[in-house]
């Protein structure tokens, strides 16, 4: 033989194999995915098995494996190949079945003679952190005071509806605060309270969060699993603050403002009467200047009731009279005015006049037929709490 054809015959042994005649595209499959597995026992000495401890691959190859077993028309396809008798389970050491499987290990269906996709393809594979987010969404209750929080859906959607909000995809390492709204599986949802934080076991902070949804239902889920269930979700987003945009228009006067800011706080006071209906009780004021620049010496403050305040709602506007927006607010909301007398540091007693009994949402609704001059037409309510015609 000559020095060529030893070249050639070397060569050949490392050639591709001959493409087999006569088989289908999804057959060639099949049989790619058999000669897959038989690798891994040739690696490994067994055959693939289940397991949430187990590679992904391996669990791959476990349940295609089931799957060539259980079909008739995989087991004739490749039975001419088996020379491991995987077919007969001689490879099989205590093998999890496909039935026995936990969801959290369970591949999606591969495909056989049903027609499903090809063998080789991995529909969805969660891990238990994401399991358990899609249990929290779906572990919904009513909402039985869904009535108090109606009024607010119903503002926002309007908001929405006229350009005043937008909305904006959720962003990956968005962070989550009480007040804030956003759309999930196609439900508006409204961030209503949040218990604790605490360390997650992922060394994150994380805390319960009491979600409302706008259709009825809420749900106490963890912080981190809405965080993931509206990155999951492709279609979810976030609804923006409003944009109010100029309250009024027409001639300034001489005390008109270019810009500012109605802003809405909530004490941090420890009196019994505010920390019992915390949640009900703001100071409604309107600034040319920052907020926070106002409220810096809030605790020495009688007009802020001696304590710390937070920030609960901002709204912009431009060419407002101050003096006569923040009167107009005083005098729709003058029924709820709160009653409270407190002592300053100088022992004298203080009855601050800009506290009121309201829920936020009904402030939200002030400020919008404020916009749309529809505040003339109503009048607060304190017994339902409530702006009525």
């Amino acid at each position: 033989m000559t020095d060529l054809d030893e070249l050639r015959a070397e060569l050949d042994e490392y050639a591709q194999p001959e493409k087999k005649k006569g088989l289908s595209a999804k057959e060639e499959r099949i049989v790619a995915g058999f000669e897959e597995i038989q690798r891994f026992v040739e690696e490994h000495s067994r055959a693939p098995q289940h397991g949430e401890d187990n590679d992904i691959f391996e669990r791959l190859y476990a349940v295609r494996l089931d799957r060539i077993r259980a079909l008739e028309e995989c087991r004739i396809l490749v039975s001419a190949l088996d020379h491991q008798g995987l077919l007969d389970g001689a490879y099989d050491n205590e093998a999890e079945s496909i039935e026995a499987m936990d969801d959290d290990a369970l591949l999606a269906e591969l495909s056989g003679a049903a027609g499903a996709p090809e063998l080789t393809q991995l529909k969805h594979v969660r891990s238990s952190v994401e399991k358990r987010a899609a249990e929290e969404i779906a572990n919904r209750e009513k909402c039985e005071d869904f009535a108090t929080f109606q009024p607010m859906f119903e503002l926002v959607a309007s908001e929405l509806k006229a350009g005043l909000r937008i909305t904006r995809p959720f962003a990956k390492n968005s962070t989550i605060e009480v007040g804030q709204w956003f759309i999930l599986d196609g439900q508006t949802a409204y961030v209503a309270g949040e218990g604790q934080e605490f360390d997650s076991p992922q060394g994150k902070k994380d805390a319960r969060l009491r979600v409302i949804f706008s259709n009825g239902t809420e749900s106490n889920l963890l912080r981190l699993s809405l965080v993931r269930a509206l990155y999951k979700d492709e279609a979810s987003r976030r609804i923006t603050e409003p944009d109010a945009g100029p309250l009024f228009n027409g001639a300034w006067e001489e005390d008109d403002i270019e810009s500012g800011t109605i802003y809405v706080l909530r004490s941090l006071s420890e009196h019994p009467f505010v920390a019992e209906h915390r949640e009900l009780i703001h100071k409604i004021g309107v600034t040319g200047g920052k907020v926070e620049t106002r409220i810096a010496n809030a605790a020495h403050d009688a007009t802020y009731l001696l304590a710390d305040v937070e920030i609960v709602a901002t709204y912009k506007l431009a060419g407002v009279n101050r003096r006569k927006l923040e009167a107009l607010f005083h005098r729709i909301f003058a029924p709820a005015q709160l009653e409270l007398t407190i002592q300053d540091r100088f022992g004298h007693p203080v009855k601050p006049r800009e506290w009121f009994l309201v829920p936020l949402h009904v402030i939200d609704e002030a400020v919008q037929r404020i916009r749309d001059g529809t505040i003339t037409e109503v009048a607060y309510d304190p017994s339902s709490a409530e702006l009525r015609i």
